[in-house]
């Protein structure tokens, strides 16, 4: 048995249908309404827990740049290392309350702020490590709150060129 794609059982009387009386398309079919992109926003409206962590961290980030000097002035080179320590800290909580969704724009331009006011101090710190370490707390926090900026702020390390010359 052959099959060519028609089925021999199929008649065909031939002729065409009339559809002269049959009015074509006089009632589309109804739209679909729009659907919302995106949901509603909804409002938010912070607790009070949450205005009063961004008013302390607020407050500690316009404190921090005279709390840094002050341990410069009172312990040197070992007192900005502490202070790192303890702004690293606060970095933490910072990113935390970021991650929370919980950060207000007044508390992240003042923590910008205040990077910049730390690099814009003019301390004699002559060991590089804390130097670098100091940096890089601040460029940790800028990551956080602007990932696409680059800032050229940051001060130079300045180590010796010739190890020879270091010594004497």
């Amino acid at each position: 048995m052959n099959f060519y794609g028609k089925n021999e059982d199929a008649v065909d009387f031939g002729g065409e249908m009339d559809y002269s009386g049959h009015q074509w398309f006089q009632e589309p079919p109804p739209r679909p309404e729009p659907q919302p992109v995106a949901p509603p926003v909804e409002h938010y409206a912070p607790g009070s827990d949450v205005i009063a962590r961004n008013d302390d961290f607020i407050f500690a980030l316009r404190a921090a740049t005279n709390v840094l000097y002050g341990r410069f002035k009172q312990y040197g080179q070992l007192g900005v290392l502490a202070w790192c320590s303890e702004f690293g800290e606060m970095i933490d909580s910072l990113k935390e309350l970021g991650f929370q969704g919980n950060m207000f724009i007044t508390t992240r331009t003042q923590a910008l702020r205040t990077c910049e006011e730390i690099l814009r101090l003019k301390l004699d710190i002559k060991m590089q490590i804390i130097l670098m370490y100091l940096s890089s707390q601040v460029a940790r926090l800028r990551r956080f709150l602007d990932g696409e900026r680059m800032w050229d702020d940051y001060p130079a390390p300045e180590f010796p060129l010739d190890y020879r010359t270091y010594g004497s």
